[in-house]
């Protein structure tokens, strides 16, 4: 690109309205007639407002309860842990397919009868899944989620 070949743009001040009739924005400038969004100052009404009648956010139907936006945690039961050996961390449960995510919270929950001895470590387990996998010869850590690795740039 050659200097004579910039295509510049000339900075264009902004539209003076408002100024009589030959100025092309005179008279209502633009924003009709009468009314409430025709006056000084319209553009402070809050959110949501509606003329003075109840608000929009009055109007609409609320949803009972509420939603947490904190991430359930994903539930392990301690019979399906019979399969595993060694140590045990989020990381294991992914590949065996009993979480769906290895970054998320994880909970041990006693069901049926553990006989694998295993050193377990996630975030959370019952205090009945505790002593199940003490029963069984195994360890319990409780540890904090996995962070997950950041990727670096590629130049």
């Amino acid at each position: 690109m050659k200097y004579h070949e910039l295509e510049t743009n000339k900075n264009q001040s902004v539209k003076r309205v408002g100024r009589g009739i030959s100025a092309g924005q005179g008279k209502t400038s633009g924003r009709g007639t009468k009314g409430q969004k025709s006056r000084t100052g319209h553009r402070k009404m809050p959110a949501g407002f509606m003329g003075g009648q109840r608000a929009i956010m009055q109007a609409i139907p609320k949803l009972k309860g509420f939603k947490s936006i904190h991430p359930k945690a994903q539930i392990v039961y301690t019979d399906a842990l019979n399969e595993l050996k060694g140590k045990v961390d989020n990381f294991v449960l992914a590949d065996a397919s009993l979480i769906a995510n290895p970054y998320a919270k994880v909970k041990i929950i006693s069901r049926g009868e553990l006989k694998a001895k295993i050193e377990l470590e996630t975030q959370f387990a019952s205090k009945s899944a505790v002593a199940a996998i003490k029963q069984a010869g195994g360890k319990y850590k409780q540890v904090a989620v996995p962070a997950r690795q950041k990727q670096s740039k590629q130049d």
